[in-house]
C-alpha cells in the first residue's frame, strides 16, 4: 500500500451567468484582484473563467465560472466565507456594488466575533465575518 497523498484546499469555483459584473463585485466589495481568465471545457462543455485572489497567493482563490452553453443554476449552491475587520463597511459596499443584505449583522452573548450575510448581485450567499479579538 502506498502511502496516503496530502491535499489542501485551495480554491473554490463559483458557477455565475455574468462573470464580467461578478469580477467587478467581487473586486469591488472584497478587494480581490484578478489573477487569470481560462477558456476551456470540462468534458464537452465549454467554460470561462476568471480566476479572483490575490496575486502570489493562491489560497483562498475564488474562480467564476461560466458554462458557455447552460444557463447558470440556481443561487444555494454555496456559500462564501470572508473574513474583514469591519463588517459594517462590508455591507456598505455590497450595497453600493449592487449586492443585497440577506440578514442583520449579529454577535451572539460572548462571542469573539460578529457575522453577516450578504448577496452579490446574482443572489449567491456571502457570510461575513469580523473577528473581534
Amino acid at each position: 500500500m502506498s502511502a496516503r497523498t496530502t491535499s489542501s484546499h485551495t480554491f473554490t469555483k463559483l458557477i455565475v451567468g455574468d462573470p464580467e459584473k461578478m469580477a467587478a463585485f467581487y473586486k469591488e466589495v472584497y478587494g480581490l484582484e484578478e489573477i487569470e481568465r481560462i477558456q476551456s471545457a470540462i468534458g464537452p462543455d465549454p467554460i470561462d473563467e476568471i480566476m479572483l485572489g490575490k496575486q502570489g497567493d493562491l489560497t483562498g482563490v475564488l474562480v467564476l465560472l461560466k458554462f458557455v452553453d447552460k444557463p447558470a443554476p440556481e443561487q444555494g449552491e454555496v456559500i462564501l466565507g470572508f473574513v474583514t475587520d469591519d463588517v459594517e463597511a462590508v455591507y456598505e459596499q455590497v450595497l453600493a456594488a449592487g449586492g443585497g443584505i440577506h440578514a442583520e449583522i449579529k454577535q451572539e452573548p460572548d462571542s469573539p466575533y460578529k457575522v453577516g450575510f450578504a448577496t452579490d448581485p446574482e443572489g449567491h450567499l456571502a457570510e461575513i465575518v469580523q473577528m473581534l479579538e
